[in-house]
């Protein structure tokens, strides 16, 4: 569908690129960052750091329901991606949690 077509039916081209390019840069720092510490620490750090993934989890569904409630055209969108957001995130993190407690390696933190 040509540009000018989606800007006509009162979409936005340019923000929904934004947007999309904005989450992939998100998502993809997300998995390198946390899950990555949970697993290299975890030994040391694993109720700890978990118990932060669960308050995130706790924070993130507040925030897409408020949106939820906010926008209702949209708010099985928005409940759609936050539960799958959700649940790859705390699968990645669960996953860096198992590695770590199996890994012999030593961790970075003493």
């Amino acid at each position: 569908m040509a540009i000018e077509k989606l800007a006509a039916q009162g979409g936005s081209w340019g923000i929904a690129f934004l947007v999309s390019a904005g989450i992939v840069a998100e998502i993809i720092a997300k998995a390198c960052s946390s899950p990555q510490t949970l697993e290299i620490n975890a030994k040391t750090r694993a109720p700890t750091l978990m118990k932060w993934v669960n308050l995130g989890t706790l924070e993130a569904a507040l925030f897409v329901g408020i949106a939820a409630m906010a926008d209702r055209r949209y708010a099985s969108a928005f409940i759609a991606g936050g539960l799958l957001e959700a649940g790859i995130t705390y699968a990645e993190y669960l996953h860096g949690r198992q590695a770590g407690l199996n890994s012999l390696e030593p961790g970075t933190e003493h």
